[in-house]
């Protein structure tokens, strides 16, 4: 059966969340995760639905593709897919074809999970390694420490904290209180908590957003921030352990988090809250010329 491309419509968008949750499984690669798209639906749902791309055989979709932003394509695949060479050269076709409409022409990326055929086909198409990330990963069949400071789990009334916090852990972030209304809108978001950590006299000092998978499968923290008027102090560490309690709690059987390698304090930070680094992966790079 050919492969088809498509794009689900915003209508469609739960089902994508869907199928996303149910190609994660421990010892699995790390991939595009159904709280990538919760996240990005921060932007609403058309603009999530028109973000997507998906590859179905025999109406069954098999691999999944988010535009995280113009120039970034991030892949999942079915797990009986990963080395599907029928699929994964039909990828590669759509990805480099700009009038596929996938990606433009010039300087590109493509995110693939570890193993997959597609890696390997990019790269004697001409792609070329990019940035390295770290990709790290905590179980959870254990109990997770106490995190000793106060953490809330936030509704729409502490969404505005919320968002000051994360505009302010992040540079040049536009990060609105309108926008977490529009993720926690989105239907992933069923299965996520948004965290805020409290510092001694109240304040908003550290966020997270956790999202679950479904039971017995891998969580993923996305984002974490911690002010920038209140860093050092272990506060990013607490969040991360009050993460994982929270993804636990949902029935998830690790966590996973993934950053740049050159971000060498969110490695510490996750290193000391229990999550061991993952083999290093990079993206596939296409050079604008």
């Amino acid at each position: 059966m050919a492969i088809e491309m498509g794009r689900p419509g915003a209508d469609g968008l739960g089902d994508v969340a869907r199928l996303l949750g149910e190609w994660q499984y421990d010892g699995g690669p790390v991939q595009l995760h159904p709280g990538d798209v919760g996240w990005f639906w921060r932007f609403g749902a058309e603009r999530t639905a028109e973000a997507l791309r998906t590859w179905s055989r025999a109406g069954r979709v098999v691999a999944v593709g988010l535009l995280d932003g113009a120039e970034l394509l991030r892949l999942a695949f079915a797990p009986e897919a990963l080395r599907d060479e029928e699929l994964a050269r039909r990828v590669v076709e759509d990805v480099s074809e700009p009038a596929r409409g996938v990606l433009p022409q010039g300087k590109a990326y493509v995110e693939a999970p570890t193993g997959a055929l597609v890696q390997e086909l990019l790269f004697q198409d001409g792609w070329e390694s990019g940035e390295p990330w770290t990709p790290l990963r905590r179980d959870l069949g254990a109990p997770v420490p106490d995190p000793g400071v106060r953490v809330e789990v936030i509704g729409p009334e502490q969404a505005h904290e919320w968002a000051a916090v994360l505009r302010a852990s992040f540079d040049g972030s536009t990060f609105g209180d309108e926008r977490w209304h529009a993720m926690a809108a989105g239907a992933p978001y069923a299965d996520a908590r948004c965290l805020l950590l409290r510092g001694e006299r109240g304040e908003a000092v550290a966020v997270v957003t956790v999202w679950s998978a479904g039971e017995g499968r891998p969580g993923l923290i996305e984002p974490m921030g911690v002010h920038r008027a209140h860093r050092r102090h272990g506060h990013g560490r607490a969040i991360t352990f009050a993460a994982a309690r929270a993804l636990r709690e949902l029935g998830a059987s690790s966590v996973d988090v993934c950053t740049p390698s050159s971000n060498t304090g969110a490695v510490a930070t996750y290193r000391s809250a229990g999550l061991e680094r993952l083999p290093e992966r990079r993206d596939l790079c296409r050079d604008a010329s």
